[in-house]
């Protein structure tokens, strides 16, 4: 792990962004809790999601599908056979490690090498399947094996004919969906960045044959715009397409948009074009007609499919690692600061009488009463001005409000700029006007 992501974790746990699971047990490897900060910034980012891939568009609706689902469906789409990742036991340190990144793994006796470097004797790889099994019912047996499932996309694919039916959506349509997905990871590893248990955010986007390659397109560059639109970065993010030899097994195309964190570029989001592999193999392996009626050419047909798919964890590093500074103020000292975009700071605007007397609380808590009803708001009294600014400004709070003895007397207040840590008056009764305005004009340098 890097300098910069350990201060990333450190900072997460130390503001309640994220704790690691069952921590006074000795944790859970591979496994995190939110906390009251991170809870918040990742509802944040899926209601961002939800509104710019479903509420601001005609053409996806929405869907929920259940977690458990039946063991036939993961047979026909391939999942319990060809969901695997090849594996390879070292006979020296007995480290685990899949075979297609050894380059990135570290030996587990020589912390500084990787299991190809190390000297140890790597056995040959095996492939070891990544889905959770579980049993149904009271009574175990195969008969009653299921899965958790590793990816939400099958439940909107086995549920394509309820929502044409149910609506009146036709091609070319979407279905997004958000939901937990769980995969037996053998490689973890960048705190959230790969988890065994985790929050997808995915659609799929029906489309007539022959036009999947304009809509890849379109979708991609969609995609990109979003993640912009979070605040992240421009020179951050890019999109890498894939080489014919890294192509998943259903898919026509895929192009990544990837992140470069400290480590290095990864992937953030995958858009894939998945032809009608799955439909497809639905209609065939249920027998029922998973195609739609082409008036124009009078026939029935199976759609192809785009795949925006993107983890709502991988997305909220993100947003940390891009918004994580360290940076020298005027007078010399050193803060840490969160540059988030206003809309998924989990506090907006924080409150405070600089003293606790002369009529300050009672001014601030005025104020508080007023914002709360339109910005995520936090009063806080305690301690110095100074460690409150910081408090706030390592939480990824955008605007402090000041009350002071000035404000007693004229009935304004000082409004301190968590980026530029410019501070202003401004009379108390236009607050609510003047931080919408700040709040809708923010842009990351």
């Amino acid at each position: 792990m890097t300098d910069h992501m350990e201060r990333v974790v450190a900072l997460s746990k130390r503001r309640g962004f994220v704790f690691p699971s069952s921590e006074i047990y000795g944790g859970l490897q591979a496994t995190y809790d939110y906390g009251p900060a991170g809870v918040e910034l990742k509802r944040l980012i899926k209601d961002d999601w939800w509104r710019d891939m479903v509420r601001e568009r005609e053409d996806v609706v929405g869907l929920d599908a259940s977690i458990l689902m039946a063991a036939r469906v993961w047979e026909v789409s391939g999942h319990v056979a060809g969901f695997n990742d090849p594996m390879v036991d070292c006979k020296t340190c007995k480290g685990r490690f899949r075979e297609d990144k050894l380059e990135g793994s570290v030996c587990l006796k020589k912390k500084g090498k990787t299991p190809l470097e190390c000297g140890g004797e790597l056995t040959e790889p095996r492939l070891f399947n990544l889905m959770f099994k579980t049993k149904a019912g009271p009574i175990d047996e195969d008969a009653a094996t299921i899965y958790l499932r590793p990816e939400t996309a099958q439940g909107i694919f086995v549920n394509f004919k309820n929502v044409m039916d149910s609506t009146r959506v036709k091609i070319p349509f979407g279905v997004a969906q958000q939901g937990k997905a769980f995969r037996n990871e053998i490689v973890t590893g960048g705190q959230i960045f790969r988890m065994r248990e985790f929050e997808q955010m995915e659609m799929e986007f029906f489309c007539a044959p022959g036009t999947d390659e304009e809509w890849h397109e379109y979708w991609q560059a969609e995609r990109l715009r979003w993640w912009q639109d979070l605040g992240v970065r421009k020179a951050k993010l890019r999109i890498r397409p894939h080489g014919k030899d890294e192509l998943a097994h259903y898919a026509r195309g895929c192009g990544d948009i990837e992140y470069e964190y400290p480590w290095g570029w990864d992937e953030v989001e995958g858009v894939a074009n998945r032809g009608d592999y799955d439909l497809s193999h639905h209609q065939e392996g249920s027998g029922r007609g998973l195609a739609y009626r082409d008036d124009e050419k009078k026939a029935w047909v199976v759609p192809y499919v785009i795949e925006p798919s993107g983890g709502v964890d991988r997305c909220f590093l993100t947003v940390l690692c891009d918004a994580y500074e360290e940076e020298v103020k005027p007078n010399g000292e050193t803060r840490t600061v969160l540059h988030l975009h206003p809309k998924l700071a989990p506090t907006q605007v924080a409150i405070f009488p600089l003293v606790k007397k002369l009529g300050m609380p009672e001014k601030a808590q005025e104020i508080y009463a007023d914002l709360k009803t339109r910005f995520r708001c936090l009063y806080d009294q305690a301690g110095s001005i100074g460690k409150r600014y910081a408090r706030n400004d390592e939480v990824g709070t955008p605007f402090c409000v000041t009350v002071d003895g000035d404000s007693i007397e004229d009935g304004t207040v000082t409004v301190r700029h968590r980026d530029s840590l410019e501070q202003e008056r401004v009379p108390a009764e236009n607050l609510a006007a003047y931080l919408g305005d700040a709040m809708a004009a923010w842009t990351r340098e």
